[in-house]
């Protein structure tokens, strides 16, 4: 089958710096509205992967991400709100950039294109055949990320991608390849756009079904977080009145005692 690298393809919209802002806005817009649609024909890719994930997570495994530029903070961005989220340690889900953290904030010249890095970068973390990593690259050509899942390969180390191309070579190298057909971007190949918010959108899925699956969530509350905050402690409190039944000052009492929602509902149905 033929690679063809659509998220480098011209875009449908010509003269940009003749159009008005209400114009601009408009399009961009449109194109965004198919997005959705791309990841909903992508479910069937994405189940799989996740059942994998979870197998893994529940013996113990770790679930990390690795790309770079806006595919690599993507990852970064979500692995870092799965401990205030659900609660877990901040090494169960792990997010890792090309060109190191600096990468996170500035552009690292280069880094994408190195083939030893990726593996140097998941061995800081002692990565094991235990592990699940999944790698992100809008093009799916990316050298710093599939070099990295070859090598997981060769290890007996399960992996995924995310990419918005069809029969890339990261989908090649991958075990359970997620592809996203999202087409050309507004500005010719600016996948920050399109592709960015196509990726977004998998781990958002990726991240919750997970984690709810691994007990996470209660009926649809987060009952896991972290309170980090007034807002989320106030949440917290909400949650036990609305659960328990009673009033603000038990639930705070509640939520004082045992910091933790999840905790302080069965430690009330307990009679402690």
């Amino acid at each position: 089958m033929t690679f063809i690298k659509t998220t480098e393809q011209d875009s449908n919209y010509d003269h940009l710096e003749k159009m008005t802002v209400f114009e601009l806005l408009d399009h961009i817009n449109a194109e965004d509205h198919t997005v959705p649609a791309a990841v909903k024909r992508a479910i069937p890719q994405i189940e799989p992967l996740i059942a994998q994930i979870i197998i893994r997570l529940k013996n113990g495994g770790r679930l990390f991400y690795i790309g770079a530029g806006t595919s690599g903070r993507l990852g970064i961005l979500d692995a870092s709100e799965c401990p205030p989220t659900f609660g877990v340690a901040h090494d169960v889900v792990i997010g890792l950039i090309a060109g190191g953290d600096h990468a996170i904030r500035k552009a690292v010249e280069f880094a994408e294109d190195s083939k030893e890095q990726g593996w140097k970068d998941l061995l800081k973390h002692n990565v094991n055949s235990k592990d699940v990593v999944i790698g992100i690259a809008a093009s799916g050509t990316t050298p710093y990320v599939i070099a990295t899942l070859e090598k997981c390969n060769v290890n007996q180390i399960i992996t995924g991608c995310i990419s918005c191309n069809q029969n890339s070579p990261l989908s090649k190298v991958s075990q359970f390849p997620i592809e996203v057909i999202v087409g050309p971007e507004f500005i010719t190949g600016s996948s920050r756009m399109k592709a960015g918010t196509a990726q977004k959108l998998v781990l958002n899925m990726i991240s919750t079904a997970t984690m709810i699956q691994l007990d996470k969530v209660k009926g649809h509350k987060m009952v896991d977080m972290q309170l980090s905050n007034d807002k989320l402690v106030d949440r917290g409190i909400k949650m036990l009145m609305s659960e328990l039944n009673i009033n603000y000052e038990t639930a705070e009492h509640l939520l004082s005692t045992y910091k933790n929602v999840r905790t302080a509902i069965q430690n009330y149905k307990d009679g402690n």
